[in-house]
Parts: C-alpha cells; structure tokens; sequence
C-alpha cells in the first residue's frame, strides 16, 4: 500500500472532522482566475458544509459567477498530528429566507457554544438581512490522516 493510501481517511473519520470543527478555508474563483481564499465559520445542513456572507462580499460575486469552491478543513500542528479534509464542490444559494437563517443559527451556535437560541436569534436576524447562504454539494473530498503513519 502506498504512503497517500495509508493516510486516507475512512468516511466516518472524514464525517466526524467536519462535525467537529467549526472553521474553514473556502476558496472561489475570482474574475481573473486567481484563488479567494477565506477562513469562514459554517454549519451543517444535512452534513453539508452550510456558510454565509454578506451579498457584497468577494465571495459571494464570484460565486454568482462561478459556483465552483474548494473547503479546507485541518488541524494539528506536527507532521506526525496532521489530518485534514479538502472538499470540491459546487456551492448551490439559498433561496429560502427561513432557511438562510437556520444556517446563520446554525453558525451562530457552533461560534458561541453554551449561549441559548434565545439570545442568538437577536443578531442572527439582523445580521442576517444582508446575507446570502450556500450549501456545498460535494464533487470530490480528498482527506489525510498522518496519525496512520506510525
């Protein structure tokens, strides 16, 4: 077996990743073709990567153009500690308002663990107003583990 076989995650190690984190690097693709990379926080809608932002942002105009995305999810600080989860895919808007602000709770919670719906939904909402969401819908997901290594 080769060193990127071995260092593969399973589905439920790719799975349990991503719900644990709270953070990610999100590329689009700008209008010359260069990488917009930013860390955003997400949710999950049906263990789909969820985000959003304001309507105005860089990503949201190159997403209204090119749909295309790249998640990166990671942690560890030594080699021997790294893992982490690449996902492609497409980001596909959310119409619903309703919706929208579930993934901004969505969001909100995993920000701000412990502090009650009732308190967040305040800001959510206006907040909300001037936000776009996304859900991505996986293309491909490459991952890495080097705790297998040993």
């Amino acid at each position: 077996m080769n060193q990127r076989a071995r260092i593969t995650m399973p589905e439920e190690d790719v799975t349990a990743l991503i719900e644990s984190s709270q953070k990610l690097q999100l590329a689009t693709i700008n209008p010359d073709g260069t990488p917009h990379l930013v860390t955003m926080f997400y949710g999950l809608d049906e263990g789909r990567i969820a985000f959003w932002t304001y309507g105005k942002a860089q990503k949201a105009i190159n997403l209204s153009r090119d749909p295309r995305v790249s998640c990166l999810i990671e942690t560890g600080e030594q080699y021997a500690e790294l893992r982490g989860v690449l996902l492609y895919g497409v980001a596909e808007p959310v119409d619903d308002p309703g919706r929208v602000l579930e993934v901004g709770m969505q969001i909100a919670r995993r920000m701000t663990p412990g502090v009650s719906d009732e308190d967040l939904r305040p800001f959510v909402e206006l907040t909300g107003r001037k936000r776009l969401a996304y859900v991505v819908e996986r293309t491909r997901v490459v991952s890495w583990d080097h705790r297998r290594l040993a």
